[in-house]
């Protein structure tokens, strides 16, 4: 920390686990802001269950397993990858940092974790096709189906010219859960924030009282399954449908030709008593039937949890909140260290459940 309080390296401070960063976070941003990080939709009992339904899954670690080397990496859509741990989109970089989505990019190339960016972004495609391009490093776009194809078309195009190599389509916010945080702060009402990917789409504010507001202007509550296969069919690169809980889902998923499936719950933020995702997990796995990878995200905060996913069947997970605390407490050394934080755990993890390779987590390391 410099002399006017400004903190500056996670490593000097003391900083060795992802949980440390959150009361900082706290601190940095302002109430509206840290009630969107912080917040879940209803009684937040999703969110809560997100975080702890892993803490309830015991290990079942294997002892006199030669473990001094360990391997994390693996190959996921094309890439070969130093981890299995990936940055996942979140809105409005710059609520958190004045570097914005440049300093999240920077930090995940430092740390070689792949990113994805959100339609709801605060830079342009471009920018974070800049910044991808002088990090040398993948990225994907998440992409909010709208109802003009052709416009969203318009914006695919953009985002593959850029560089994104995979489109990670929300698929489960025809609108917003019952953020009572947000509500009471009067977000969703599309006034105070820009997103500058969606200039052109031209929301109109939404003057209902928050109480009684259901849609949000800039999400279309009317796409399908027909969408998904449209934009399948326009798309050169993978489509990866986000927030699948169910395993029938998932299977007609794989049946439409997505690229892979990502197992979310919109980080407990959309329909709260649904599912912890790790819940979900095995069904969504088992129905796949290793057609595509599974992706998982959901109240991922150790080693230990991103070893559990990989035994229960995920390919990769991704990294929300925590991206978010460590970017807002230190900017780009923060999301590196976030994530070097994890890739440590996980490879501690490993050797103590005589695992030594990604290949080597399997569902018999669960304590049943």
């Amino acid at each position: 920390m410099t002399a006017d309080g400004v903190r500056t390296d996670p490593i000097s401070d003391g900083i060795v686990h992802v949980a440390q960063l959150e009361p900082i976070a706290k601190e940095v941003l302002d109430g509206p802001i840290w009630d969107y990080v912080a917040g879940g939709a209803g009684d937040e009992a999703t969110l809560h269950r997100n975080r702890s339904a892993w803490s309830d899954i015991s290990l079942a670690p294997h002892v006199l397993v030669d473990a001094s080397r360990i391997d994390t990496r693996i190959e996921l859509l094309g890439h070969q990858l130093a981890h299995p741990i990936l940055v996942a989109p979140t809105a409005r970089h710059v609520a958190y940092h004045p570097e914005a989505e440049a300093a999240t990019m920077h930090g995940a190339a430092n740390a070689h974790a792949l990113p994805v960016f959100s339609s709801l972004a605060s830079s342009t495609i471009s920018d974070i096709s800049t910044a991808a391009t002088s990090e040398q490093s993948p990225w994907w776009f998440q992409l909010y189906v709208q109802n003009d194809h052709k416009w969203t078309e318009k914006l695919v195009t953009q985002a593959i010219d850029g560089g994104a190599s995979a489109l990670v389509v929300t698929v489960d916010t025809p609108t917003l859960g019952a953020r009572d945080r947000d509500r009471r702060d009067n977000l969703g009402a599309a006034t105070g924030a820009h997103y500058p990917i969606l200039d052109g789409m031209n929301p109109r504010p939404d003057p209902t009282p928050a109480h009684r507001r259901v849609y949000n202007p800039h999400l279309s509550p009317s796409i399908t399954w027909a969408d998904l296969e449209w934009l399948i069919d326009i798309s050169p690169i993978p489509v990866i449908p986000k927030g699948i809980l169910r395993p029938d889902d998932a299977r007609r998923a794989v049946d439409c030709g997505v690229g892979a499936v990502f197992v979310s719950n919109h980080g407990a933020r959309n329909l709260d008593t649904v599912p912890a995702t790790v819940v979900a997990l095995p069904r969504v796995v088992d129905a796949v039937h290793s057609a595509v990878p599974v992706i998982v995200d959901g109240g991922i905060r150790r080693g230990t949890d991103i070893a559990k996913a990989l035994c229960l069947g995920a390919d990769a997970v991704m990294i929300g909140r925590p991206i978010i605390w460590g970017l807002a407490s230190y900017g780009a050394p923060g999301v590196t260290h976030v994530i070097e934080m994890l890739q440590t755990e996980l490879e501690m993890a490993m050797a103590l459940l005589g695992a030594p390779t990604i290949d080597q987590l399997v569902d018999d390391l669960i304590w049943r």
